[in-house]
């Protein structure tokens, strides 16, 4: 990302599929703070033909963690519609930057340590973890890089799970415990709008685990939407 950008550079567009108030908007704050040079609008997927800025390029950044089909087609039609030429880039994951914030999640929870590298002197805080999202088993197939990438950071055995549809949490859990996983974690691929409020909490007390806090505003996900509007600067 250039340290200064020209007056007319393309307008960073954050689209949620959720409300633009609480954890987009802090989001919005964090990418705003660290990158001054860039001028942020946050705006709900449903209102982003409205939001594009008249006469002026734009960089539309979903706020999704996969590329979920649904809200995808509704952020392409809204650009068709609002007229603006704007480009609209990929989901923000899967990405090495994803894994290190839900390593940290875990982290703040005790379920993980904080370091990178396991040592073999030191017992883990947990066996497996379950690597929950929304959206089904499009959704599950989509994490599963992440899936990957977290299991490489913490050196132990992560399965991805969907926490709205069958087979989900309680399958994984079960298949975890039966090759002799007893203590497990959940850690959501969730930003924070993707779910209904408590569907984290219950789906860890379902599978007697501890869980992490869903991404919220981690710096990561702030970064990960910088490095989305740079690359489509760079070309």
């Amino acid at each position: 990302m250039p340290t200064s950008l020209p007056p007319d550079a393309p307008m960073l567009v954050l689209a949620t599929p959720g409300g633009t108030s609480g954890v987009a908007e802090e989001i919005a704050a964090v990418v705003r703070v660290d990158n001054p040079q860039i001028e942020v609008r946050l705006t709900s997927v449903t209102d982003l033909a409205d939001s594009l800025p008249a006469g002026r390029d734009a960089i539309v950044v979903p706020l999704l963690t996969w590329e979920d089909p649904v809200v995808m087609a509704e952020i392409g039609k809204a650009v068709a519609a609002g007229g603006s030429g704007a480009i609209v880039t990929e989901a923000l994951g899967p990405h090495p930057l994803l894994a290190e914030a839900l390593h940290i999640r875990l982290a703040e929870r005790g379920l993980a340590r904080a370091d990178r590298v396991r040592l073999l002197n030191v017992s883990s805080p947990v066996d497996a973890v379950v690597l929950a999202t929304a959206g089904g088993e499009r959704a599950v197939r989509a994490v599963q890089a992440t899936a990957v990438l977290l299991a490489s950071r913490l050196t132990l055995p992560v399965v991805a799970a969907s926490l709205d549809s069958e087979p989900g949490v309680t399958v994984a859990a079960q298949r975890l415990r039966a090759a002799g996983a007893e203590r497990l974690a959940l850690a959501p691929c969730l930003i924070g709008h993707e779910a209904p409020p408590g569907i984290v909490e219950q789906a860890a007390t379902a599978i007697n685990a501890g869980h992490a806090e869903p991404l919220g505003a981690h710096s990561a996900v702030a970064e990960l939407v910088a490095r989305a509007y740079g690359s489509q600067l760079a070309t």
